[in-house]
């Protein structure tokens, strides 16, 4: 008998059902709102799609080296995935999902898998220990790469001071001090740097579901 693994898209209902509903009333309403709009406002104009050379920057491992997608990449081609950081639930699920799932299967097909957050190294480092993650995962200081693909947003200031009520400060947590952050987005590159299928998430409680970009891999390769 087969047993069935949970969609992302089902841990997060879950996930909202449960631990989520136990904060604070006043504090889930913002969110909740912040998100209604998010769907709303949509994927930006002028995002890269495919035939787009993939943008680098200047990275950091989980140890603070200096580092570059093309040097995680070394030739291969890949699944990158921008996460907001590890102080995310959301990303949490998708990062551990895609460590079950998908990190198994890139690796069959000769992919390498990256993730990609603007937070410090140490919090990168908390995402991969966290979640045991064998996979990359690099921070991007002032999300260079995100910006290039234009996917970076920041969050209203009334969801700013719901985090804060949280204890969470993304200026603390981010590698530049700023609290921009990615919309949840992953991109499957070919060998040659060249994107070759791209998923934009606006609304941050929604991932790209591993069914779909072993679809884009296949499809790509």
């Amino acid at each position: 008998m087969t047993t069935h693994s949970p969609s992302i898209g089902e841990q997060v209902h879950a996930f909202v059902a449960g631990p989520a509903a136990a904060l604070p009333r006043e504090v889930m309403g913002v969110f909740t709102a912040e998100q209604v709009d998010l769907d709303a406002a949509g994927v930006p104009a002028g995002v890269s799609g495919p035939g787009a050379v993939m943008p680098d920057g200047e990275l950091l491992d989980v140890h603070g080296g200096a580092t570059s997608l093309a040097q995680v990449r070394a030739g291969r081609p890949a699944v990158v995935v921008f996460y907001r950081g590890a102080w995310c639930p959301y990303c949490n699920i998708a990062l551990r999902t895609y460590q079950a799932e998908l990190a198994p299967a890139l690796a069959d097909r000769g992919f390498a898998l990256i993730a990609v957050s603007p937070q410090r190294p140490d919090g990168s480092l908390t995402a991969a220990q966290t979640n045991e993650l064998s996979y990359s995962v690099v921070s991007d200081p002032g999300n260079q790469i995100a910006s290039a693909l234009g996917v970076v947003t920041e969050p209203s200031a009334e969801s700013v001071a719901a985090q804060g009520k949280l204890g969470l400060d993304l200026a603390e947590q981010n590698a530049d001090g700023g609290r921009r952050l990615p919309m949840p987005t992953t991109v499957v590159v070919d060998a040659t740097g060249v994107i070759r299928w791209i998923d934009v998430h606006p609304n941050y409680t929604t991932r790209s579901e591993v069914s779909e970009i072993l679809a884009a891999v296949d499809a790509a390769s």
